[in-house]
């Protein structure tokens, strides 16, 4: 029996949707696990995404199919990446979670593991605060919260500017986006992932 396993994210100039990518691929390298990337709606319009220059980066995901609330509980565990507003999730990432008020009702999503993941434009934009944040939804779907260990190298590395913490992977765009994820960075989605889709199939199992 399989591992169902989504990758859920919302990104503007395509950070997050790399790192999703990445966060895949770890969950993916699991035997045993179905692996399903989406996209969170975008609300806004064309041409305010134009006036962000973002317009070329979401092409670059418009193959990604549209998440569907209602359909999360399929998943035995579930990864949902965000940009950071002010520290908080996107409105956009919050309106699709704002959506799954059925599925707490029936307690659908409980004992299903669950992560966050996430991008800032600085150092200290609010990695951190958006992932505890989020992961209060976790808690009240009745979900496993998964971080990343320090088991994950990567989280020691004092070389190089990265994001990721224990709570979960991360990027840093920039102040124009120009900064893209270095490789430190991607190896602690593809981490987040695998260990993701590990106490997944775990807690299915029992």
């Amino acid at each position: 029996m399989s591992t169902k396993i989504k990758v859920i994210f919302h990104s503007i100039h395509g950070h997050v949707y790399k790192l999703a990518e990445a966060v895949a691929e770890g969950a993916r390298s699991v035997a045993g696990t179905e692996v399903e990337l989406l996209q969170v709606a975008e609300t806004l319009p064309d041409s305010v995404l134009e006036k962000m220059e973002a317009i070329e980066a979401k092409k670059t995901f418009a193959h990604i199919p549209v998440a569907d609330p209602k359909k999360l509980a399929e998943a035995d565990g579930i990864l949902f990446g965000t940009g950071t507003r002010y520290g908080s999730a996107t409105a956009q990432m919050q309106a699709f979670l704002d959506a799954t008020g059925g599925l707490w009702v029936k307690g659908a999503l409980v004992g299903k593991a669950g992560g966050i993941f996430v991008s800032t434009a600085t150092q200290h934009g609010g990695q951190e605060t958006t992932i505890i944040g989020m992961q209060t939804f976790l808690f009240h779907q009745g979900m496993v919260v998964v971080g990343v260990p320090y088991a994950a190298q990567e989280l020691n590395n004092m070389d190089e500017i990265s994001g990721g913490s224990p709570y979960g992977a991360g990027t840093l765009a920039g102040g124009d986006g120009s900064r893209q994820p270095t490789a430190n960075e991607l190896a602690i989605a593809r981490y987040q992932g695998k260990h993701t889709a590990e106490i997944a199939a775990k807690l299915a199992a029992k």
